[in-house]
């Protein structure tokens, strides 16, 4: 059996769309109910903060997949990730279950060159500094053989059907509406974003991999551009001029005196006004999968999630 914590996300989503696919049993664990048509998945109601209620859902589990996207504030996640991954270790430890853990790149800081799976963590945030922490606190219990854990990482994503990601929200769901695009800062730098559904494909087959264990794994993502190559891509698909607003930090920070999220944004500025190289050749290589191109992924965001004004 298939579970997975934090159910009702993106990520979530397309992983549960993969298992679904291959008539996986599956097993969704989140704190609302989420409806299901496909007669081998089933919801249970659990808390990632209480373990006994992570221990009845995840009863009999052969992978145990987290998948949980918590609130944007670094208060919050001081407070509940350093539990919730207390719980996921015990988990693993009693049930014996593969752990799987979908994780971003906010442990490395800024990186000067590529972002690797040997990278070392650096963290420039605080959000990353918990990040850094409940990895490591992972990755050493499965080095030491208390458990058979493995973290896949995904860079910024896109293609979400909350419109969440700095893409989707700033980009694609202003060209949507008929708006002027924003991004956030300098469209001279490279940056790669990861496609949602390849998040899932990916983490489908680790989950399929036993060998793949106690490893880190960066899903498979395209290679990175500047952000003007973006914007000139989705003005074309969409059939406009690529006339765009760019938001700095200052404007960030100023935003952010209106808006939590925005302003918690405000700390993860560097990667914006920097390069930001995410690299998935080991997992691209060891899967033999090629990530979705951008202008193939923008071209369906276009035509399904995020519509165009025309259509």
């Amino acid at each position: 059996m298939h579970t997975i914590l934090g159910a009702g996300g993106p990520v979530a989503n397309a992983l549960t769309r993969e298992l679904q696919n291959n008539n996986a049993t599956i097993r969704l664990v989140s704190r609302r109910r989420i409806a299901t048509n496909d007669k081998n998945t089933t919801w249970q109601k659990a808390d990632l903060l209480n373990f006994d209620e992570l221990a009845a859902a995840s009863k009999g589990s052969d992978v145990i997949y987290l998948t949980a996207g918590l609130v944007y504030d670094k208060k919050i996640w001081a407070q509940q990730w350093p539990v919730i991954m207390n719980n996921y270790i015990r988990l693993g430890k009693e049930t014996g279950a593969r752990l799987i853990f979908f994780d971003n790149v906010y442990s490395y800081g800024l990186v000067n060159g590529p972002m690797l799976e040997t990278t070392p963590y650096n963290p420039s945030s605080k959000k990353g500094e918990i990040r850094a922490k409940i990895a490591t606190q992972l990755m050493d219990e499965a080095k030491a053989g208390n458990i058979k854990a493995s973290i896949a990482r995904g860079a910024d994503f896109y293609g979400t059907e909350d419109v969440k990601g700095v893409l989707d929200v700033m980009l694609l769901d202003k060209l949507k509406k008929g708006q002027k695009p924003q991004w956030l800062g300098d469209v001279n730098k490279l940056h790669n974003f990861s496609y949602i559904p390849d998040m899932g494909k990916g983490m489908f087959l680790l989950g399929q991999n036993p060998a793949s264990d106690n490893q880190i794994w960066h899903m498979p993502t395209a290679k990175p551009m500047k952000g003007i190559e973006f914007i000139k891509m989705a003005a074309g698909i969409y059939g406009i001029q690529p006339k765009y607003m760019a938001i700095n930090k200052f404007m960030l920070q100023l935003f952010g005196l209106f808006d939590k999220t925005t302003n918690e944004l405000v700390e993860m500025y560097y990667q914006y006004n920097h390069d930001y190289d995410f690299n998935s050749d080991k997992f691209e290589k060891a899967f033999n999968y090629k990530p979705t191109i951008y202008a193939e992924g923008l071209q369906a965001m276009s035509q399904t999630l995020y519509k165009k004004p025309s259509e």
